[in-house]
């Protein structure tokens, strides 16, 4: 297993944003992670980061305990790669440098050998022809696939996606979530917080319904998705009609 994460509690002051999570992830498998907003989903991904601090529980990643304090936040990030809603792109640096920053400055890597894991990266995603272009140039789906290929050059053993089709254009998702869809195929690790349905019933093995910082239902998405067994779950998906739409 790469990722075991038990009993997780999150306490903003007063507040409880997650209740005791317990939740697997098998090497190669894609997690698709659905709720309201405001269930925990988003910190329970900043948590695996570490970019907070759990208040309870612990996490494994690839059997090592990561929430002991043993463990420094920046060697966790070099193995966990991370996508957010917003691309946070380095706007005066154009794509291949804003690819490269990450192994150069990170990895320690040569100029040289940064630019061919970047190169090689953005074919990856699609955006060879971009290269040279300043992320303002871009579409936000653009910008979001270059915030993917920056996250892929730390060659990661498992990938964060937190709802990273939120911020796009309608027209825009599809995009984005091909080259999602093309990670998975190819055995990326992942765990996607997302309101694409879609995308969560074609590409995981495992959908987790968070609600109100616990795991209300998880389970493989024909499952959850298309029979839920608890009235919550079938509260919150009788918004979606997942069997419908397509992902390239």
């Amino acid at each position: 297993m790469l990722l075991e994460i038990e009993g997780l509690k999150k306490n903003f002051g007063e507040n409880p944003v997650l209740r005791g999570v317990d939740l697997s992830v098998e090497t190669g498998s894609v997690v698709c992670m659905v709720g309201s907003s405001g269930s925990g989903k988003s910190t329970l991904l900043r948590c695996v980061n570490l970019l907070e601090k759990p208040s309870a529980g612990s996490i494994t990643f690839d059997g090592k305990a990561i929430t002991t304090g043993k463990v420094a936040a920046h060697q966790v990030r070099r193995e966990i790669g991370m996508v957010f809603q917003h691309f946070n792109l380095f706007p005066h640096m154009n794509v291949v440098r804003n690819v490269m920053e990450g192994p150069v400055a990170v990895l320690g890597a040569s100029k040289a050998e940064a630019k061919r894991i970047a190169l090689e990266q953005l074919e990856k995603v699609g955006l060879a022809d971009k290269v040279d272009a300043k992320p303002t140039s871009l579409s936000g789906g653009q910008q979001q696939r270059v915030a993917i290929a920056r996250a892929l050059a730390m060659h990661p053993k498992m990938m964060l996606f937190d709802e990273p089709t939120s911020a796009l254009d309608p027209e825009l998702v599809g995009e984005v979530l091909s080259v999602m869809k093309s990670l998975a195929d190819e055995g990326m690790t992942m765990i996607v917080v997302t309101h694409e349905m879609s995308f969560a019933g074609r590409v995981a093995d495992q959908v987790v319904l968070l609600s109100d910082g616990i795991v209300a239902e998880k389970g493989p998405p024909e499952s959850v998705l298309g029979n839920p067994k608890t009235e919550r779950a079938r509260e919150f998906l009788s918004h979606f009609r997942w069997q419908e739409a397509e992902v390239e």
